[in-house]
């Protein structure tokens, strides 16, 4: 992403650039309806969206989309920034690139997530942004929530929703020998000694019933068939069917005592 030049038909290494001291006035007569200078003005801060897209090249997104989206939201910028607030176009601008390009990440994710949740995580990063540019340090998930008006513990679940899933093979750690995954973090419930002495007990139990008795276990709980049908297919009754089973299980269930 860093090394390509044209992206979207656009040559980047030539894009123009607008003096800070002459956005104000541009933005000004571009709200009162002069489209030509609002083409200007995009033109001359594609610059910002190419800054901003350079923070996901660890999303595997095409770099032509996320330019697009970064662009929307540098739109988005121009035409709802508020010439009364004391700050540059670019700070009020990146958290809306940002937020754009995010939206469409989330938007885009594998894992759905509610509409609501993702608005409200979209607020939070939003109001995380402004307030860690105005002050020295980033705001904690109350602070966020205060701003927004809800719970902290809503703040949290949508953060969380939001999150993009990674592999289970995921490197976290190495000492420059062998790596740690987040598979080795994850414990296995199907795999602790427990299951493993329970499947152990299970196996020599059912070797010790009858050659009946475990074609009919096979048939009714590892091939899920009705005890008619067992009763057709190895040809006798159902009734037989039903206490041969019963016979199975009794001595199965001796097996755990």
């Amino acid at each position: 992403m860093i090394n390509k030049v044209v992206i979207c038909g656009v040559n980047t290494s030539q894009l123009p650039t607008i003096k800070t001291s002459e956005m104000r006035g541009m933005i000004k007569k571009i709200q009162e309806g002069d489209t030509e200078l609002r083409e200007q003005f995009i033109k001359g801060n594609l610059r910002l969206v190419l800054s901003v897209i350079q923070r996901f090249n660890s999303k595997n997104e095409p770099v032509d989309d996320l330019f697009q989206i970064g662009c929307v939201g540098l739109i988005k910028a121009i035409d709802n920034f508020d010439l009364s607030l004391d700050v540059k176009f670019s700070t009020y601008a990146v958290p809306m690139i940002i937020g754009e390009i995010r939206r469409y990440l989330r938007d885009n994710n594998s894992i759905r997530v509610s509409r609501s949740m993702k608005d409200t995580a979209y607020k939070a990063l939003q109001i995380r942004e402004r307030l860690t540019s105005s002050g020295s340090q980033e705001p904690t998930i109350a602070e966020i929530a205060n701003e927004i008006g809800v719970d902290k513990e809503e703040i949290i679940f949508a953060l969380e929703s939001i999150q993009e899933p990674i592999s289970l093979f995921e490197p976290i750690y190495n000492d420059g020998g062998d790596a740690l995954y987040v598979v080795d973090q994850v414990k296995d419930e199907k795999n602790i000694d427990e299951r493993w002495i329970e499947k152990i007990t299970l196996e020599d139990s059912i070797s010790n019933l009858s050659e009946r008795e475990k074609q009919i276990v096979d048939m009714r709980f590892y091939k899920g068939k009705t005890q008619m049908e067992v009763a057709e297919e190895i040809g006798i009754s159902q009734a037989q069917v039903s206490r041969l089973e019963k016979s199975a299980l009794a001595q199965l269930k001796k097996g755990f005592k």
